[in-house]
């Protein structure tokens, strides 16, 4: 009897069904009360254990037989931690459980700031070298530049020696106030310099920049939706204003979401009173629509809102909302699809779980969220393999899941993802074989920063892209890029250089323009200069012209 009790304990049914009982054991642990807010951003307390449905009780009765009558003792604590993802699992691929360092992380990336040192580093080539030093952060103040290399923290030597990235950041981060001692190697000094820096709080940022483009087109790229997104938008939007724009391109591609407010908010800035923005509905959640409030500070502006199928969640409630309304141009390939609203639970022990609640609908009424098919992780996979990432018409559309947009009729499709009004292709222009193998061995990045390296002090100083492109003029980037390649045996063939060598160059010039005072301006004022969806809205702006 106990050895068929065993096998049944071993079974991974069993451990569903032990796993759901446990969760609501654990639930009943909860101490972390945080009231549900309106647009869940912050956790709900679980109801007490002694409210579960009498569904469960047949779960119950059978986890009280193993903990009474199983022939060995059980580690209740290991059980829970791999059972509770098998039961999330089982209900959507959303779901899912936090242990508690990942749970920390995953907020930590929503809150808009994290405390640390205030470094922002590469590790090109097995060592830790620092980009950029945050403004008036801690690792500014005690002395840290541009250039320098980390090689110790504290008695750990982390250079030459194969030390994982996320390592380096788990030791360099910590609690505000707390210190930690790192040494330097900085160029032109020969010996290491000892550095001990307090951890402060680090802002960080959602918007990775925000210039223009042309005479009278801003750009505006989001990574995230965390709680400090409208505001560094709009402080944006209010300075590209400035400059004389009247066209926005916001840039949400490969952008996974985040806190839904801030993509209401963002959303709102276009919109006039009373216009549908999103409304969201489940079994347990009645409908809650959400609307403009007509005090949009953007509501003159023309707009295009670029996406991928990387796109989702709150970037696709921004895209869905204006496109749905009539009221910019979604540019760009199908959107991911994920229109589930996760609610967060916390757990005494500091872990949780992201529980799918209901799910948005765009105003016309679509439900953004893809159906669970097989295949469901490898959907992006599919695309690029059906063809729709280079063919719009290979897009799939369902007649029965067609939409009419609220203010001009036009037809728009459900059934997963937002599909844009101008289909932009994956770029393949100029992808060759000495292209792939650059990138394979990382030859960019590891010579951009000894590029950085000869020219520190030119760097330092540069301040606009004509002071940029005068340090390009003084040497031959080209030659010396391809005598690079040549050293560690990457070689073009035939017109390889010819197809390649420009997406090369540009890409090099906005990793070297990192190194100097304009960040990732630098870096995207080349970078857009071959982006296929940028050159596009050029093109639409010109033809309206």
């Amino acid at each position: 009897m106990n050895q068929k009790l065993k096998e049944l304990f071993l079974n991974p049914w069993f451990s569903i069904i032990i796993l759901t009982v446990v969760g609501l054991v654990i639930l009943s642990n909860v101490v972390n009360s945080c009231n549900r807010a309106r647009f869940y951003k912050s956790g709900i307390v679980a109801r007490n254990i002694n409210n579960v449905d009498a569904k469960w009780s047949k779960l119950m009765l059978i986890l009280q037989q193993v903990q009474e009558n199983y022939v060995d003792t059980i580690n209740y604590k290991e059980i829970t931690e791999k059972t509770i993802p098998i039961l999330l699992q089982s209900l959507d691929p959303h779901s899912i459980y936090l242990p508690p360092q990942d749970l920390e992380n995953a907020d930590e990336s929503l809150l808009g700031n994290f405390s640390g040192i205030g470094v922002e580093f590469n590790v090109p080539q097995d060592t830790v070298i620092v980009i950029n030093v945050v403004a008036d952060g801690p690792s500014e103040k005690i002395g840290i530049q541009s250039g320098d290399r980390i090689v110790a923290i504290g008695e750990k030597n982390i250079a030459g020696v194969g030390f994982p990235q996320d390592s380096v950041v788990k030791l360099l981060r910590g609690a505000v106030g707390t210190t930690v001692d790192i040494s330097v190697k900085r160029i032109g000094v020969p010996h290491l310099i000892p550095f001990t820096i307090k951890r402060d709080v680090i802002p960080l940022k959602s918007l990775d920049v925000a210039l223009m483009i042309g005479d009278k087109i801003g750009y505006i790229k989001l990574s995230k939706f965390s709680r400090t997104t409208h505001n560094e938008f709009i402080a944006e939007v209010a300075k590209l204003m400035k400059q004389g724009m009247e066209t926005l391109l916001l840039d949400l591609r490969d952008n996974p979401g985040g806190y839904m407010d801030q993509a209401f908010l963002m959303a709102n800035d276009f919109l006039e009173k009373g216009d549908m923005i999103v409304y969201m509905e489940g079994n347990h959640r009645p409908r809650e629509d959400f609307r403009a409030d007509g005090n949009g500070l953007c509501k003159k502006l023309n707009l295009y809102i670029a996406i991928n199928e990387n796109s989702a969640s709150s970037s696709e409630i921004v895209a869905g909302a204006i496109q749905d309304n009539d009221r910019g141009t979604i540019i760009g390939r199908r959107s991911f699809g994920k229109g589930l609203v996760q609610e967060p639970i916390y757990f005494s022990d500091s872990s949780g779980i992201r529980l799918t609640v209901a799910r948005f609908y765009t105003p016309s009424g679509r439900s953004i969220q893809k159906p669970y098919s097989k295949g469901y992780e490898l959907d992006i996979y599919n695309r690029y393999y059906s063809g729709e990432l280079q063919n719009s018409d290979s897009i799939p559309k369902n007649d029965s899941l067609a939409f009419k947009t609220l203010k001009q009729g036009r037809t728009v499709y459900g059934g997963g993802g937002i599909i844009p009004d101008v289909f932009v292709p994956l770029d393949t222009v100029g992808v060759t074989p000495f292209l792939i193998n650059v990138n394979r061995n990382s030859l960019m990045l590891k010579y951009s920063s000894e590029f950085a390296d000869h020219h520190r002090d030119a760097l330092s100083k540069i301040k606009t892209y004509a002071q940029l492109e005068a340090l390009f003029r003084s040497v031959n980037l080209s030659g010396e890029f391809l005598n690079y390649a040549k050293k560690h045996k990457v070689v073009p063939a035939g017109t390889e250089w010819k197809e390649s060598g420009d997406i090369i160059i540009k890409q090099l010039k906005g990793l070297i323009g990192r190194y100097s005072a304009m960040d990732t301006d630098a870096y995207y004022s080349y970078i857009l200069q071959i982006d296929n969806l940028t050159k596009r809205v050029n093109e639409l702006e010109r033809e309206k012209e």
